[in-house]
C-alpha cells in the first residue's frame, strides 16, 4: 500500500509520482498535467512589493530614494534633528559674539543686539569705540565663520556623494593647491597691503586647480565620469601646484610668514564688505547642492540604477562638483585653507542622522557653521589677547578623529 501524503491544501496529496518522488523535490522537467490548479492569490496595489532591479551590488528598490524595501520616502529630515542643528547654530554665534579680548558686558551686547531689531528699543550703554567693537569686527566675524563653515561642511558631503566615499573631502581636486598658488602669487608680487586682491587670487586659483584636474580627468577617461580617474587627476594637480607655490615661496622667502598666516586659515580679518562678497557665491552653491539629496540618493546605488531611472551620473557629477568646487572656493577665498571641517562634520552627521543625501547635506550645512564657530571661539581665546591660527585648532581636532575612523573600521573588519 502506498504511503499517502497528506493533504495541506497547497499542493494536492495524489502529486506525487509512482516512485513516490514529490514534484517540489525532482530535478527534471516538472509533469503538472495531472496537478491540480494551483489556488490563484491576488494582492492590490498597496500590498505589492516594490519594484526592484539588480545591480552589481544586489537587489535595490526603484525608488529614487534607494531607500530600502518599504522605506521609499522615510530618509527625509525630521523636525527634531533640523530644531537641534539650528538651535546649536544659533547659541554658537551668540557666544562668538558675546565673547572677545575686548570685555565688553554681556547685558549690554545683548540690548545692543536687540536695539537692532525693527521696531525694538534697547539702551546698551554703549559709546561709539564698543558700537564699533562689536558690529564691525565680532558680529561680521561671527557670520564669517558661520558661513565658511557650513560652506565646507556641505562641498564635503557634496564630494563624498559623487565619489562615494565618506572621507572624501572639499580639497581633493585641487581647490586647496590652486588657491594657495594664487594667494602666494599676489602676496609675493604686490607690495604693501594687497586688499581684496588675495581673495581674488585665492578664488580664481581654486577654481583653476578643480578646472585643470576636471579637464585631465575628463581627457583620460573621455567623458569625465570616472570618480577613480578624477580623484587620480585631482592628487597630480594638487601635488604639481604645491610644487609651484614652494618653489615661489623659496624666490620671496621675506613674505614666508604673510604667506603661512594666510595658509594656516583664519576670520580675523572678516568684514561686512567680504561678507557681501562671498554670500552671493555660498548662496547659490548651497541652493543647488541641497536640491541635488535625493538625486545623490540614486547615485549612491550605481551608475546603472541611475541610468535605468532616467538619471545621467555624469551630468549630476558635474553640477555637484561644480557647486561645491564654488562653495570651496568662495570659502578658502576670505579664511585660507581650514582643513577637516569638510570631512568631520559629514562624517559625524551620517554617523548620528542617517546616510541619506537629503538628510547629510542639510545638516552638515548647520553642523559645520557651529563647528568652525566653536573653533574659532577657541582660536581667539586660548591665548589672548593673541589668535591661535583656525587651521591649526581645525586639525586639533582632525588628527584624533582620523584615528577614531581606522580604529572604528579596524574594529569592524576584524568582526
Amino acid at each position: 500500500m502506498s504511503r499517502r501524503r497528506p493533504h495541506t491544501g497547497d499542493v494536492p496529496a495524489d502529486a506525487e509520482d509512482a516512485d513516490g518522488t514529490s514534484p517540489d523535490v525532482r530535478t527534471g522537467p516538472k509533469d503538472v498535467s495531472r496537478q491540480g490548479r494551483a489556488p490563484e492569490v491576488s494582492c492590490d496595489r498597496g500590498d505589492a512589493p516594490p519594484e526592484a532591479t539588480t545591480h552589481p551590488g544586489g537587489v535595490v528598490p526603484s525608488g529614487l530614494d534607494g531607500s530600502p524595501p518599504g522605506r521609499q520616502g522615510q530618509a527625509r529630515l525630521r523636525p527634531l534633528p533640523l530644531a537641534v542643528a539650528v538651535g546649536l547654530l544659533l547659541a554658537t554665534l551668540l557666544a562668538g559674539v558675546l565673547v572677545g579680548s575686548a570685555g565688553l558686558p554681556v547685558g549690554g551686547v545683548l540690548k545692543a543686539l536687540a536695539d537692532r531689531i525693527p521696531f525694538v528699543h534697547a539702551d546698551s550703554g554703549f559709546g561709539v569705540i564698543d558700537e564699533n567693537v562689536l558690529f564691525q569686527l565680532r558680529v561680521p566675524r561671527a557670520l564669517m565663520a558661520a558661513l565658511v563653515g557650513g560652506m565646507l561642511a556641505v562641498a564635503g558631503a557634496g564630494y563624498q556623494g559623487v565619489f562615494r566615499n565618506p572621507l572624501a573631502d572639499p580639497y581633493l581636486l585641487g581647490a586647496a593647491a590652486g588657491a594657495g598658488v594664487g594667494a602666494t602669487l599676489v602676496i609675493a608680487l604686490v607690495p604693501g597691503d594687497p586688499g581684496y586682491t588675495v581673495p581674488l587670487a585665492a578664488f580664481v586659483g581654486a577654481i583653476g586647480g578643480v578646472a585643470l584636474a576636471y579637464v585631465l580627468g575628463s581627457v583620460a577617461t573621455g567623458r569625465g565620469n570616472g570618480t577613480a580617474t578624477l580623484v587620480l587627476a585631482g592628487v597630480a594637480v594638487s601635488s604639481f601646484l604645491a610644487a609651484v607655490q614652494t618653489l615661489i615661496q623659496q624666490m620671496k622667502s621675506e613674505e614666508l610668514q604673510r604667506i603661512y598666516s594666510w595658509i594656516l586659515g583664519g576670520v580675523g580679518s572678516a568684514d561686512w564688505h567680504q561678507l557681501a562678497l562671498v554670500f552671493p557665491y555660498a548662496l547659490v552653491s548651497t541652493v543647488v547642492l541641497l536640491a541635488h539629496g535625493r538625486l545623490l540618493d540614486v547615485l549612491s546605488v550605481g551608475d546603472e540604477e541611475a541610468a535605468s531611472l532616467g538619471l545621467s551620473a555624469a551630468r549630476v557629477r558635474l553640477t555637484v562638483l561644480v557647486a561645491a568646487s564654488l562653495a570651496t572656493a568662495s570659502a578658502v577665498a576670505v579664511s585660507g585653507l581650514i582643513a577637516f571641517v569638510g570631512i568631520v562634520v559629514p562624517h559625524v552627521v551620517r554617523r548620528l542622522a542617517g546616510g541619506s543625501y537629503r538628510i547629510v547635506l542639510p545638516l552638515s550645512l548647520l553642523g559645520g557653521a557651529a563647528f568652525l564657530e566653536v573653533a574659532d571661539l577657541v582660536a581667539r581665546t586660548v591665548i589672548r589677547p593673541g589668535e591661535v591660527p583656525l587651521g591649526v585648532v581645525t586639525a586639533f581636532v582632525g588628527g584624533p578623529f582620523f584615528v577614531a575612523v581606522l580604529r572604528a573600521s579596524r574594529r569592524q573588519v576584524e568582526t
